[in-house]
Formats: structure tokens, C-alpha cells, sequence
């Protein structure tokens, strides 16, 4: 019984999803869903990607949190576009969770709209909400062993940024080992490296955005 609930879930939001899809494509919005656990450094990523990319691409976002607004607050101060969805308790956003706001935001005057997940290494990747691609990030404080231990989340996703590794001097980890064992997991995976302290490996990040948006 509890599988046939859990295929029923799944199937449900795959329909809304595939409608949320449709929707931001006939409005020609290419759509991020971004992943990764606590404290990895998604908001702040999002943040100075913004701030790299706002005054060349019309950018809008969804903030998902269980509950708060602080970091939709952030984002709204940058002048963009921002809607906030409290879960209430969840532990991931769904396709109907991103259906229901869509409408609040002014898909005509967006290209590039984030989706940020709430912090959870497991269920986000889950669901599908819509989005053109998903993107884990990964912060080195987290150890090379996370693709081996939360495989799933790698397996989904099409691109792994790997932030703050500025603090790499700091810490006992073999970065080119965290790479191997993404790879391993999915060898499809397009990876960056970051920092959002000291700048390092952001451009060819929005310099990627920007070509998925407006191929060559």
C-alpha cells in the first residue's frame, strides 16, 4: 500500500511538473532548481550570481525555506523579482508548491528564473518542479565522501558547483578525490569550483548560464 502512495505522489507532481514546464518555456524562462544541503552556501551563491548576471539577464527567483523569509529578504534587496513558499514542514519543494506562485511573478519580463530548495541532502532531488536543469551545490566542508553516502542527489543533477574553497588551505580534504567520486557517481556532471569570498571560478559559472540561455 505504502508503495502504490508513494507511485501515486510521484506521478502527480511529474503532471504538474510537466505543466509548470510548458508554461516557462512558452514564456521562454529557463529555470534553475537549485539543491544542496544546509549551510552550503546556496543563498549566498545565488546572491553573487545575481549580482554577476542582473544587469545582462532579467532574473527572477523562488525562495524555499520551511519556514522564514530572511533569505527571500536578501534576495529582494538586490531589486529582482522574488517570491518566498514556507514548506511548513517539508523538506523539499514540489511541482504544485511552484505552480501555485508562479503566477506572482512576471514571467514575461524573466529569463532566467532560480528556484532555491529548501536545505536537504535527500528529498529535494526527488521532485521534479519544472526546471531546464538541476544544480547541487556542494560545500568542501562537507567531505569527499558525499557523493558515495547521498548518490542520488549527484545522479539528478546536471551541474555541481563546489563552493567555498577558499577554505580548502583549512581543511583535511582531497578536492580531486570529491571530483573522482562525483564523476564516479555521474560521469555526465558539469563541475565547477567556487568561492563567493574570493570570487575564484564564478565567471565561468554565469558565462555558462549565459550560453544555456542564449546558445552560440
Amino acid at each position: 500500500m505504502k508503495i502504490k502512495v508513494v507511485s501515486r505522489v510521484l506521478e502527480a507532481n511529474e503532471r504538474i511538473a510537466e505543466e509548470n514546464r510548458k508554461l516557462l518555456k512558452d514564456k521562454g524562462v529557463f529555470v534553475l532548481n537549485l539543491m544542496s544541503a544546509p549551510g552550503a552556501g546556496k543563498t549566498s551563491l545565488l546572491i553573487k550570481t545575481i549580482e554577476l548576471l542582473k544587469s545582462r539577464v532579467a532574473i527572477g527567483v523562488i525562495e524555499g525555506d520551511i519556514t522564514g523569509t530572511e533569505d527571500a529578504e536578501r534576495i529582494g534587496a538586490l531589486r529582482v523579482p522574488v517570491v518566498q513558499i514556507n514548506t511548513g514542514g517539508a523538506c523539499h519543494l514540489d511541482a504544485n508548491m511552484i505552480n501555485t506562485v508562479l503566477q506572482e511573478l512576471p514571467l514575461d519580463q524573466i529569463r532566467l528564473l532560480f528556484i532555491e530548495n529548501v536545505g536537504n541532502l535527500v528529498c529535494p532531488a526527488e521532485f521534479n518542479v519544472g526546471e531546464d536543469m538541476k544544480v547541487m551545490i556542494l560545500s568542501v566542508t562537507e567531505g569527499e565522501d558525499k557523493p558515495l553516502k547521498y548518490p542520488l542527489m549527484f545522479q539528478e543533477s546536471q551541474v555541481l558547483l563546489i563552493n567555498k574553497i577558499d577554505l580548502l588551505p583549512y581543511l583535511d580534504i582531497d578536492i580531486e578525490r570529491l571530483v573522482k567520486n562525483s564523476l564516479k557517481v555521474n560521469p555526465q556532471l558539469k563541475i565547477f569550483t567556487v568561492s563567493c569570498k574570493s570570487g575564484e571560478g564564478l565567471s565561468q559559472w554565469t558565462d555558462f548560464l549565459l550560453s544555456k540561455i542564449n546558445p552560440v
